[in-house]
C-alpha cells in the first residue's frame, strides 16, 4: 500500500513518458473495486521541453483532468513542474475515475525528448 499524506494523496505510478512524438501515454488503469481521484502530476524533463504541449485525463477524452499545458518551464534536465486543475473559482473541480478506466497523457505538440518521468499523485478508494 503507497504510503499516503494527510489528505490521503499518494503517489500512484511513475511513468516515462516520450515528449518527442504525438501520442498518448498510459500513466494508470483503475483497478477492480476502486475508484481513483487523480490530484496532481510531477513531470521531471528529460532535457528542453518548453514548447511541448500535453492534456492529461480519461483515455476517452484526454483532457478532463487538465486540458493543454504548454511545459514551458522545463527547459534543462531535470527540471520538474506539477500539473494539476486550477480553476479561477473556488472550490477546485476534479474528476473520479472508476475501476478500468484509463488515465493518461496525451502528447499533442512534440518538440521534447524521450524519457521525461510523470509522477502520478492521488487517492485509490475501495468502492
Amino acid at each position: 500500500m503507497p504510503e499516503l499524506n494527510a489528505e490521503g494523496i499518494s503517489l500512484i505510478s511513475t511513468t516515462l513518458v516520450d515528449h518527442s512524438g504525438i501520442a498518448p501515454t498510459t500513466l494508470y488503469t483503475v483497478p477492480a473495486g476502486f475508484t481513483f481521484m487523480p490530484d496532481h502530476v510531477k513531470i521531471k524533463a528529460a532535457g528542453n521541453e518548453q514548447a511541448t504541449i500535453i492534456s492529461l485525463g480519461l483515455s476517452t477524452a484526454l483532457t478532463d483532468f487538465c486540458p493543454n499545458n504548454t511545459l514551458s518551464n522545463l527547459d534543462i534536465a531535470n527540471d520538474m513542474v506539477i500539473v494539476r486543475p486550477i480553476p479561477n473559482t473556488t472550490p477546485l473541480k476534479s474528476q473520479v475515475y472508476t475501476a478500468g478506466e484509463i488515465f493518461q497523457v496525451d502528447v499533442t505538440t512534440n518538440v521534447g525528448n524521450a524519457l521525461n518521468t510523470y509522477y502520478l499523485y492521488g487517492t485509490l478508494a475501495a468502492v
